[in-house]
């Protein structure tokens, strides 16, 4: 198997739990840009049936090279930052779709059996009321979720015009362990540790729903051996929250002060709410197995206990946006 985007928060855990769950080999590439870390995979970095190479997935001649060698790709390399795409959009063009097209260009030479395809709930785009069904329109409302968008209806073409076995994933908003502390959990968790102001966008009104992100392993694991291809499956845990109450629980379990929350001007394009009706995964036999309240407490608890790991990261190019 060749998961690509191996090192970042979901694309390792997911690494770690294949080779947990699985006597599946693995190939690891990664780019290590910004947000990839290899400190993410110590445990298995000595393990035999695991290979990291470090390379990009819009270099054709490095990726047909690697696809050879595997029967299936797992696609997890993207630039995924919001307030990042709205500042410059030219590397989420480039890797989250040339990439793609890249990966499938390779998958449809060497007839790979099985395609993944990790997309996003941004690309529904935001809905007041009701939840997005894959068969939605995409309206994305951020450089991001246009790429991301994009790469999903090319990927869909390469199963219509040549039977690629592409299947995509859309999952609303995961959390967890290794997540890089730029995104809204994990920042505001060490901002907290360290007594700094938590920086909460408009109202905090906006709403997401949030999945354990060892849940969506278990999900695209189930998706990988169950689903069919040419599908689209969304991946969601029904844990709605506004941000504002997601910033108080934080607080609350690190026992700070509700002063720390400095209320910051709303970045262009916000969506206010993002919803996933993900019953057609659980029909298929998927449910989520983490409950909300104790996945967030081990996740405070893991920032709380590994302040080396992302200490230094956020020291390294977090600053820069708050």
């Amino acid at each position: 198997m060749l998961i690509t985007g191996g090192a970042g928060f979901i694309g390792s855990n997911f690494v770690k739990y294949v080779l947990k769950m699985s006597k599946t080999k693995v190939i690891n590439l990664d780019k290590l840009t910004y947000s990839g870390n290899l400190d993410n995979l110590k445990d298995v970095a000595k393990n035999p049936g695991y290979r990291f190479v470090k390379g990009d997935i819009c270099d054709k001649k490095l990726v047909f090279k690697l696809v050879k060698e595997c029967d299936a790709i797992i696609n997890f390399a993207a630039e995924s930052h919001v307030d990042r795409s709205i500042k410059d959009a030219k590397e989420f063009v480039r890797t989250n779709i040339i990439g793609t097209q890249v990966l499938l260009d390779a998958a449809k030479k060497y007839k790979i059996r099985r395609f993944i395809h990790i997309s996003t709930d941004e690309v529904y785009g935001s809905t007041d009321k009701g939840y997005f069904s894959e068969k939605s329109p995409l309206m994305p409302n951020s450089p991001y979720a246009a790429s991301k968008a994009a790469a999903d209806v090319l990927a869909r073409s390469y199963f219509v015009t040549y039977k690629i076995p592409v299947i995509i994933v859309r999952s609303s908003n995961n959390f967890g362990p290794y997540q890089y502390p730029e995104k809204i959990i994990p920042l505001f968790v060490t901002n907290a540790l360290e007594d700094k102001k938590v920086p909460l966008y408009a109202d905090g009104t906006n709403v997401r729903e949030w999945l354990y992100v060892l849940d969506n392993c278990d999900a695209i694991n189930f998706v990988f051996n169950f689903g069919k291809a040419g599908e689209i499956y969304n991946i969601a845990s029904g844990n709605e929250m506004k941000n504002i109450d997601l910033t108080r629980k934080i607080l609350n379990l690190l026992g700070k002060q509700k002063s720390l929350i400095k209320f910051v001007k709303d970045r262009p394009g916000h969506d206010k709410r993002y919803a996933l009706n993900s019953g057609k995964l659980k029909k298929l036999g998927w449910k989520p197995r983490h409950e909300f309240e104790d996945a967030l407490k081990e996740t405070v608890l893991w920032y709380r206990e590994n302040v080396k790991w992302w200490k230094k990261l956020k020291e390294k190019s977090c600053k820069k946006f708050w």
